[in-house]
């Protein structure tokens, strides 16, 4: 490979490492909070794709007719990205409400299993549903692709927006886990479930807003995965959800700097094998969880503990 070809593959697996970023942050705050790896968190992506497909065709007129140019673009992704913000969140409390927290004080293999059969309902219920069904749906453009020269590499918007918008969403949550008094409760919680009980913390309302958050992450990454790679289907976050969770434990699962770092490192692994092979590239996430269980089992980031399950 040559240096421009490089460059672009690093652009490239940044690009689809800020997206797994964004689903794996879900994944490593609940593991945190409840200790549960919610396999269902890929779905939550899948919904905030739909999500922002049918608030395109619901609302796209109209904002088209009430604003010209590029401020009528800037306003629907807004609204948009809001709505895929919401509609992620949404799915990911009702999960927590009616199929985890029932569990809550039962064995985890419970509640992983349950998590196995929330993220099954949803993909056929939705492909039941006449207005969705299960084929390929082409995702609309609400942005005109451009590009532009960074060195020898050529680098679309939507490598820009992609970083741009997990950037900000990571920057958030950093500044709200370290300085708010909900991030303050998520740490307690994370460490001492008991003692932060009897420091008259509200568990449940913890755990609810991490699952808010991460679902509404989720979401924002299926708009993004819908923008840069535009089709959409029921079962389309089967294999970003399994691949953002092994980027969770690459970076060391429950840390959130380590969600981040895995991500990108994963994304920019399969960039340059899928650049060698596409069946390598589709491969080699698993390939790394092998590697990274065999020899370093608590990730680059994570502490070794003790854990029962």
């Amino acid at each position: 490979m040559d240096i421009s070809t490089i460059l672009q593959q690093i652009f490239n697996g940044l690009q689809l490492g800020s997206i797994y970023a964004l689903i794996a942050l879900g994944y490593t705050m609940v593991y945190g909070i409840v200790r549960l790896i919610n396999f269902a968190h890929g779905d939550f992506y899948m919904i905030g794709a739909y999500a922002s497909y049918g608030l395109f065709f619901a609302i796209g007129t109209l904002v088209a007719s009430s604003f010209s140019g590029p401020t009528a673009a800037i306003i629907l992704f807004i609204i948009i990205l809001l709505g895929s913000m919401i509609s992620g969140g949404t799915i990911a409390l009702l999960a927590n409400q009616f199929a985890y927290k029932p569990l809550r004080n039962k064995p985890r293999l419970s509640s992983l299993i349950t998590a196995i059969g929330v993220s099954m309902f949803l993909e056929y219920f939705l492909s039941a549903l006449p207005v969705v069904g299960p084929s390929y749906r082409g995702f609309p453009e609400l942005i005109k692709k451009t590009t532009y020269n960074f060195g020898p590499a050529i680098v679309s918007n939507f490598v820009l927006l992609d970083l741009g918008v997990a950037a900000i969403l990571m920057i958030f949550l950093t500044v709200l886990v370290r300085y708010t008094k909900i991030g303050k409760a998520m740490r307690a919680v994370s460490q001492d479930k008991d003692a932060a009980k009897l420091m008259g913390i509200n568990i449940e309302s913890v755990i609810a807003t991490t699952f808010l958050i991460g679902g509404s992450f989720a979401g924002v990454a299926g708009l993004l995965a819908g923008l840069t790679y535009p089709r959409i289907y029921p079962y389309m976050g089967i294999l970003p959800g399994l691949k953002a969770f092994i980027a969770a434990v690459l970076g060391g699962i429950g840390n959130i700097p380590g969600a981040v770092l895995g991500s990108y490192i994963m994304g920019i692994a399969e960039t340059f094998a899928t650049a060698v092979n596409s069946l390598i590239g589709e491969g080699i996430a698993f390939a790394i969880l092998i590697v990274v269980l065999l020899f370093r089992p608590q990730g680059l980031l994570g502490e070794k503990v003790a854990d029962k399950i």
